[in-house]
């Protein structure tokens, strides 16, 4: 591995390509924050896929690009004098330091939890009016709901046991199944949005992420799918006139492989 001279002179080289990009070329020059931003999200998504197949090759080119957005950012922010990499470094380095007082001050902790904890009071402390503030108002809806049950059980408004969670989803299911039988499609959805918050609240206690395991779940129907396609194709038969069993014969041969 790199020693920290090497990695500094690399993150260096780094602030003076950007610098030259900046200034010689045209694509570059264009660019502001707003227009980053949708690339931003992209390549946040492309680390992700490549976390999920643990592609380590991958995983080191998406977090060089986005590395890249980062000090990109930090570029235009300095040509305005409102920050610069030095201000962005340091800003998280403080903040760190602040909401680590179990490693920089007197505080003990006896485990993670009282990690959370404190690191959610301490955001209190600093001005926030709610626990949920710090939750993007982007996110997709299944991380959003993670991450506000994820606050809550911060501060300490959580379930106790997993069974009472199981339950709560039990009941949820229950009250949508009587949604479903009135025909009321408005209830519908607000009771299927029940289960689903339920469901997610349930993964945390059984210690599973929801978004990577509904994305693993995806990745592994897809895999199946296209399985199936194929084989229709050496077969000389189209999917749409193929029958459900057919189709359940190389549905069956996708699974055991």
């Amino acid at each position: 591995m790199n020693s920290r001279k090497d990695q500094l002179q690399a993150f260096d080289r780094l602030l003076t390509i950007m610098d030259e990009l900046r200034e010689q070329c045209p694509w570059d020059k264009k660019q502001t924050l707003q227009s980053l931003r949708h690339l931003t999200i992209e390549e946040t998504y492309e680390l992700g896929d490549a976390i999920l197949d643990n592609d380590l090759e991958e995983i080191k080119k998406e977090l060089g690009d986005l590395l890249l957005h980062i000090v990109f950012y930090a570029k235009i922010g300095s040509e305005t004098k409102a920050f610069d990499i030095a201000d962005v470094a340091n800003e998280i380095c403080e903040k760190l330091v602040h909401r680590h007082p179990h490693i920089y001050g007197d505080v003990s902790v006896d485990n993670e939890e009282d990690v959370k904890r404190n690191w959610e009071n301490l955001k209190l402390k600093e001005g926030k009016n709610s626990v949920l503030e710090g939750v993007p108002k982007s996110l997709p809806a299944m991380v959003k709901a993670s991450r506000i049950q994820d606050k809550v059980a911060g501060v300490g408004f959580d379930w106790e046991e997993p069974y009472q969670v199981f339950e709560k989803l039990k009941e949820e299911l229950g009250e949508l199944q009587h949604e479903i039988e009135a025909e009321d499609q408005e209830k519908i959805e607000s009771e299927f949005g029940d289960v689903l918050f339920s469901m997610i609240n349930y993964a945390r206690f059984l210690k599973v992420n929801p978004e990577d395991s509904l994305e693993r779940t995806n990745k592994k129907f897809i895999k199946r799918f296209q399985y199936l396609e194929s084989k229709a194709k050496e077969n000389n038969k189209s999917l749409r006139d193929m029958t459900l069993a057919e189709m359940d014969v190389f549905w069956e041969e996708a699974k055991k492989l």
